[in-house]
């Protein structure tokens, strides 16, 4: 009963709105370990440690090893589905007179009741127990997914911080020797009072940034704790000094066909779709009489040692039928709430396809403008640099006005921190477009037995043996991308 699935169609673009830019290769997407690209050691260890440890992640895999033990309800269900043993002994007394006024009962019996699957009930059942499982191994991938992502962009901000925070001290230093230079010639008549006290306004405004990135670094290193599984401590040691991350300007992402409709959100989204279906064929059989083939034997006797001699056994068998004839309409309308929950999630589903082919343009144009905007900043930040040291040799003369050092030694500022967060802008811009196209998934640690429990991941291992692939998909016209594929019309 019901439709028999097969995977719906999609809208998805043909190509990449930045196809033409060179920066974009059509090059296979390698994202399996895309964090690597980064060159960087302890991000390596961060991510194998979060995936080792993170909370969110072992709860997913719980989730597998529930599917997996639903799945075998599922599949005992289609065998006889009541098996009792039964046994028991009464002695009884019986009113009137007579010397056998007492007397014993001794009785064992075998009971079986077996609803024969003609309906495909059962099978569909099956079905849907079948989805629900590769679901869930889509689940754990998409918690995994974003768990590298936020792994890979807290510590992005990590090192974006240090950055800042150790140009906001080299501009201390700076604009401390200003002061204390100003403060001298004020000392020695050749300054106002004015000069130092706007000299002195701008250099505690400059430290008073320190404690913002400070409170901002401890944060995202206590973020960071949470994602590898551990209560928030201070990380300094672990993660050391180290240097904003740098990315290639090129990426590869290939067609958005070929990438789009891999993520596990979206792989999970079709396959609750393919449970649903097979809902519907479940809520279909109840139309017609449930066909059981019922049995019993057993042995009785009213001595113990009587039990087990010949006349003492009985037994039955035969089928029996059940039929709902008089509730049509419950039953009718039962299937048209799975159609429509169908519905929904097909359209949930062409919705999850639309918005992963939205975060992952966004990422793009993220990803290459942000690198326009980093080399712009970088620039500015060169030149400020270049200004601020011809200012401080004007200042050492005594042949500039205080105001424009003061200016000059601001705006450095300014433009070394736009530079520091334009290059980790590059970099998360990075994380974002892996992010949306599924990277780190399937996982290259499952293998390592780290988590989830070893019985998770060899349900994983056995879920994805029996996922196939979807069929690559052909891009439709949205006219036609609306409207139901004729297998699974009602």
């Amino acid at each position: 009963m019901g439709p028999n699935y097969c995977p719906p169609t999609a809208p998805v673009a043909q190509d990449w709105i930045d196809a033409n830019d060179r920066r974009v290769l059509k090059d296979p997407v390698d994202h399996v370990v895309w964090w690597s690209s980064f060159n960087d050691p302890v991000l390596n260890e961060l991510v194998l440690q979060a995936y080792g440890q993170n909370l969110t992640v072992r709860e997913a895999g719980a989730r597998i090893m529930e599917a997996r033990a639903l799945r075998a309800i599922a599949v005992g269900s289609f065998f006889p589905q009541q098996q009792d043993f039964s046994a028991s002994y009464t002695h009884n007394l019986s009113t009137g007179s007579g010397f056998d006024r007492h007397f014993s009962t001794w009785r064992g019996s075998f009971s079986l009741a077996w609803e024969i699957d003609f309906w495909g009930r059962y099978r569909r059942a099956i079905e849907a127990a079948d989805a629900d499982l590769d679901a869930s191994v889509f689940d754990y991938g998409d918690v995994v997914v974003t768990l590298v992502a936020d792994v890979a962009a807290t510590y992005i901000d990590i090192r974006t911080l240090q950055a800042r925070l150790e140009l906001v001290q080299q501009n201390v230093l700076n604009q401390q020797k200003t002061y204390d230079t100003i403060q001298t010639r004020f000392n020695g008549g050749e300054a106002s009072d004015i000069d130092v006290q706007q000299a002195k306004s701008s250099l505690a405004q400059t430290k008073a940034l320190a404690p913002q990135v400070e409170s901002a670094l401890r944060q995202a290193q206590n973020q960071l704790c949470v994602l590898l599984g551990m209560p928030p401590e201070d990380l300094t040691t672990m993660l050391g000094e180290g240097e904003i991350p740098a990315v290639e300007p090129e990426i590869a992402l290939g067609v958005p066909a070929a990438t789009l409709l891999q993520r596990p959100d979206v792989r999970r989204a079709e396959r609750n779709l393919a449970t649903q279906s097979a809902l519907i064929g479940v809520a279909e059989a109840d139309l017609y009489p449930q066909i059981t083939l019922v049995g019993t034997v057993g042995r009785s006797a009213n001595q113990f040692a009587d039990v087990f001699r010949s006349g003492a056994g009985f037994g039955s068998i035969g089928p029996s039928l059940n039929w709902n004839i008089l509730n049509y309409g419950r039953i009718v309308n039962g299937i048209r709430v799975q159609d429509a929950r169908f519905q929904q999630l097909l359209a949930n589903y062409r919705q999850t396809v639309l918005l992963a082919n939205l975060e992952a343009e966004n990422a793009i144009v993220d990803f290459l403008k942000s690198q326009q905007r980093f080399e712009l900043q970088l620039e500015a930040a060169q030149a400020a640099g270049k200004t601020n040291e011809l200012i401080n040799l004007q200042l050492d003369e005594g042949e500039v006005d205080i105001n424009r050092v003061i200016t000059v030694q601001d705006s450095k500022t300014r433009q070394e921190e736009n530079a520091a967060v334009a290059k980790g802008q590059v970099a998360q811009a990075y994380i974002a477009i892996y992010r949306s196209l599924g990277g780190g998934w399937p996982s290259p640690y499952l293998a390592r037995g780290l988590t989830p429990p070893v019985e998770a991941a060899e349900a994983i291992q056995a879920a994805e043996e029996e996922i196939a692939a979807p069929p690559a998909i052909e891009p439709l016209p949205i006219e036609e991308a609306l409207q139901l594929p004729e297998e699974v019309e009602r």
